[in-house]
């Protein structure tokens, strides 16, 4: 079995011989590895991906806005995901954000799970009946189970989530109530013996 560090280097390796700046291609590597270590086919997306590179012109989209559709070719997933973490901090200001016609998608989705930990929001993506929840680059829940990830993606929607408790205010008090019974109340002998109790000032 292939080790992290392995499939992240050759990865790497391959995105520059591929025509990736080595910046880009440093990207890459942490992202495949990022999908095998979650169980996502990363490597085999990949090559698919590059054999597809040679004899199909993608799309760059450098600025994203609420609404995003390519001109002529679809979209790139690898230059659409570096834009995407490059302008995170703008776009989780957006609810949804919408694309139409993204390649390889599988190799997009790392980059809005990297995206979900910079913010510390979880981010949701959806297409072709395919959900994706990227928490905070702890881990990516999906439905695409046993299936294989399709190589492309039509009517493409995120949505950032704002956080918030997964619990009610009375069940927040309740718990509380209960933790204070741990609580020491302050006596006379605990302030003596508390730190810097008896220190006296020499100056």
């Amino acid at each position: 079995m292939k080790s992290l560090s392995e499939i992240d280097i050759t990865s790497k390796r391959a995105s520059k011989a591929a025509g990736f700046s080595w910046g880009v291609a440093e990207e890459i590597g942490k992202n495949i590895r990022l999908l095998e270590s979650f169980g996502l086919a990363g490597i085999k997306n990949l090559n698919q991906y590059f054999i597809s590179r040679k004899t199909k012109k993608f799309e760059n989209l450098n600025l994203i806005t609420k609404n995003n559709k390519p001109k002529k070719n679809t979209f790139c997933p690898i230059v659409l995901g570096v834009s995407f973490l490059d302008q995170i901090k703008s776009l989780e200001n957006l609810s949804s954000i919408k694309f139409n016609k993204i390649s390889f998608p599988l190799l997009f989705l790392p980059f809005l799970s990297r995206s979900s930990e910079i913010i510390g929001k979880k981010i949701y993506l959806k297409f072709n009946n395919f959900k994706f929840l990227c928490n905070m680059n702890l881990n990516i829940l999906s439905n695409l189970a046993k299936h294989d990830c399709p190589i492309l993606a039509n009517n493409v929607e995120i949505n950032i989530i704002e956080n918030k408790d997964n619990f009610s205010e009375r069940e927040w008090k309740s718990l509380y109530k209960l933790s204070e019974e741990t609580f020491v109340e302050e006596t006379e002998s605990l302030k003596k013996s508390a730190a810097g109790a008896g220190l006296t000032d020499n100056d």
